[in-house]
């Protein structure tokens, strides 16, 4: 069984460079077409030249999401405890939920009010 291990690891490259090249937006792509970078990795996959060449040159990498701080100096990263910035979002995200929660709260509280008044005094209950 672990005679087989570097073919499935050669073809798992071979198959990702493959499906991430087509799947990389045309802008993207550097160097060269991408129809030609296909065909490289087609043509060129069980040597792992194919693979690694678009791995290496052919598409253009990015940052992480959200990984600099838009205050930080210089971009550099900051942890979301130590940003103001995403710690303000929290607490109004927090406060807005809270405030929602105590009105639907507030709400029940009445309705139930009303209901137990009826209950004690007789009345039909009223639809809506």
């Amino acid at each position: 069984m672990l005679r087989y291990l570097p073919f499935l690891l050669v073809l798992a490259l071979w198959i990702y460079a493959f499906i991430d090249c087509l799947n990389t937006p045309e802008e993207e792509v550097r160097g060269l077409p991408k129809v030609v970078w296909v065909l490289i990795i087609l043509l060129f996959g069980e040597v792992l030249v194919g693979p690694v060449a678009w791995l290496v040159a052919g598409k253009v990498r990015h940052a992480p999401a959200g990984g600099a701080a838009a205050g930080a100096p210089g971009g550099t990263w900051v942890a979301p405890d130590d940003n103001p910035e995403f710690l303000k979002s929290l607490k109004d995200e927090k406060a807005k939920d809270d405030e929602q929660l105590l009105k639907d709260w507030e709400a029940d509280l009445r309705r139930r009010e009303e209901e137990l008044k009826r209950r004690e005094t007789g009345e039909e209950p009223k639809e809506g």
